[in-house]
């Protein structure tokens, strides 16, 4: 009986898992993107703030995020070497870099 409440309280313990939200800086590998996460900290010695990031690799199924995207991520079982996060959702679509087509009058 001790032994299922264990694993129950195991597996309460999955749900709480790491969010969160950054900017996709690299989508050129298939179900991949890198996600910088910025920060701002105080130096200790001086206590001017300065700006920082945390990189995380996470997977991305469909590839539906594309770079410049603002993407929510969750921490996850390691899936490769650098890979621990997925990608959860796009909260707002970047500015695409490639320019539109242009018709040609010819």
């Amino acid at each position: 009986m001790s032994e299922t409440k264990e694993n129950q309280v195991e597996g309460a313990d999955r749900g709480r898992r790491r969010v969160m939200i950054g900017v996709v800086t690299s989508d050129k590998a298939s179900k991949t993107r890198r996600v910088e996460i910025p920060r701002q900290v105080r130096h200790e010695r001086y206590g001017k703030i300065i700006r920082r990031r945390t990189v995380c690799v996470a997977h991305d199924e469909n590839n539906e995020s594309r770079a410049g995207d603002m993407v929510e991520i969750m921490e996850s079982r390691p899936l490769s070497r650098t890979k621990h996060w997925r990608l959860v959702r796009v909260v707002t679509k970047g500015v695409s870099d490639t320019p539109a087509k242009e018709t040609q009058n010819g």
